[in-house]
């Protein structure tokens, strides 16, 4: 078996702890088995070897993910990264040509997809074997889950199957009154999982141009149809049957649905009274939250913002988010993570920017360079080596580097490491900066 995950979103709904490059995927704010803080997507990837699936894994995403996926899942699972976003249809046709040319798995081998971040238990993982076997029996080119509803939801879409079991048609997002219809005559949720042998999609891929390589649809990838999947390919293909699934299934997209599944009601530094009822507070500051006497509310504090907002109106959350135009205040990298600490405009066109970084041992930060900034580095706890334009020297608490424009520089954590960093120039922005190759 062969599993992509597609891996995607902005996290807006479950802002301020997701950003722009911080989506919803890999706020920890699960437990695993042994109690420890876990995101959706190492949740996903432990379940998937829980249910004793050998399986090549697959993770498409873009570019502002991909730290994000090496810190925390590290070289478990291959990643394709799309050049630019264009939807679920050419991030599936752009990891199955990387697993045809570049990994070389047969073209009768089935290949599953699935949602990076779906909350259920081992048994909708097991369902993946069924998926694989019915297509490898040949009864339908698609097989999809159907996911049996708990309630009726204008969010998801539905399958509607006639009485033999066979998939009659899909009903995308309907109103509540009408899934309540749909739900008595059987229908499911489309939970957007789908099996099929990699030859069916390579196939299709060969309408789009003639393509050789992995490299090839790369190059070409803005020429595929940004659709979805479900349009481009389900929704169009007779041949197509459908497994059910009962067990539990959540979509953690907003701060109701996930504070449901969390363990803690307050994580972080916290302060939460007695007499506030169904209320959860997750903090990622390094100053106290307190929270009395507040009821069913969310309450959030991250750099990037504040969040109270009621459990029910947090669904909506995401047209006020949209209002707002700051650069992410926190990231993580596979190297370690960073938190920005203050930004200031000075009177003559200058600013600063101060940042704190933590660098995990062993890891190192790339070879750069920047064209409009000076920085200053201060070593505030551990150890590390320090390279500038070639030098290499050891450097430890208290030690402080000055890099001026164009000057390339690097570190490397021999223990756990932390700096501030601190920008000054006219224009400070992530992009300017140039990367050389450096081997340590």
């Amino acid at each position: 078996m062969n599993i992509i995950l597609l891996s995607g979103g902005s996290g807006k709904r479950l802002w301020p702890l997701s950003n722009e490059t911080r989506s919803k995927q890999f706020l920890k704010v699960l437990k695993d088995p042994e109690g420890k803080p876990e995101s959706m997507i190492q949740r996903v990837y432990r379940q998937i070897k829980e249910a004793s699936i050998e399986s090549n894994i697959v993770v498409a995403t873009g570019k502002s993910q991909i730290d994000s996926i090496r810190s925390q899942i590290g070289n478990k699972a291959d990643v394709v990264l799309e050049p630019e976003r264009r939807d679920t249809f050419p991030a599936i046709i752009l990891s199955c040509a990387y697993l045809a040319y570049e990994k070389g798995i047969n073209e009768d081998e089935v290949v599953i997809v699935l949602p990076v971040d779906p909350y259920a238990d081992i048994d909708y993982f097991k369902s993946l074997i069924k998926m694989e076997e019915k297509v490898q029996s040949g009864r339908a080119n698609i097989v999809l889950m159907g996911i049996k509803p708990t309630y009726p939801s204008a969010k998801y879409g539905y399958i509607i199957p006639d009485r033999e079991g066979a998939i009659k048609r899909f009903q995308e997002k309907p109103s509540e009154e009408y899934a309540e219809k749909l739900i008595r005559e059987g229908a499911m949720w489309n939970g957007g999982v789908f099996a099929f042998k990699l030859s069916y999609i390579l196939n299709i891929a060969k309408k789009y141009g003639d393509f050789d390589s992995f490299e090839e649809v790369k190059a070409r990838y803005s020429d595929l149809p940004r659709i979805s999947f479900d349009y481009e390919v389900v929704e169009k293909e007779s041949s197509i049957s459908m497994i059910e699934y009962r067990g539990v299934w959540k979509d953690l997209g907003t701060w109701n649905t996930l504070t449901e599944v969390m363990d803690s009601k307050a994580l972080g530094k916290v302060i939460l009274a007695d007499t506030s009822n169904n209320t959860h507070v997750i903090n990622e500051l390094d100053i106290p939250v307190t929270v009395l006497g507040i009821n069913d509310a969310v309450v959030v504090a991250s750099p990037d913002g504040i969040l109270v907002s009621d459990k029910g109106e947090s669904s909506y959350l995401k047209s006020y988010v949209d209002k707002i135009q700051q650069r992410p205040m926190y990231e993580e990298r596979e190297w370690g993570e960073y938190k920005v600490l203050d930004y200031v405009a000075y009177g003559d066109g200058t600013s600063s920017l101060t940042k704190s970084l933590f660098i995990k041992a062993g890891k190192s930060i790339s070879y750069q360079s920047h064209g409009i900034r000076d920085e200053i580095w201060t070593i505030v706890d551990g150890t590390g080596y320090l390279l500038i334009d070639g030098h290499i020297r050891n450097v430890r608490r208290g030690d402080v580097a000055y890099i001026t424009k164009g000057q390339k520089h690097a570190i490397r954590a021999t223990s756990d490491l932390r700096l501030i960093e601190v920008q000054i120039g006219v224009d400070l922005i992530e992009t300017d900066i140039v990367r050389y190759d450096w081997e340590w």
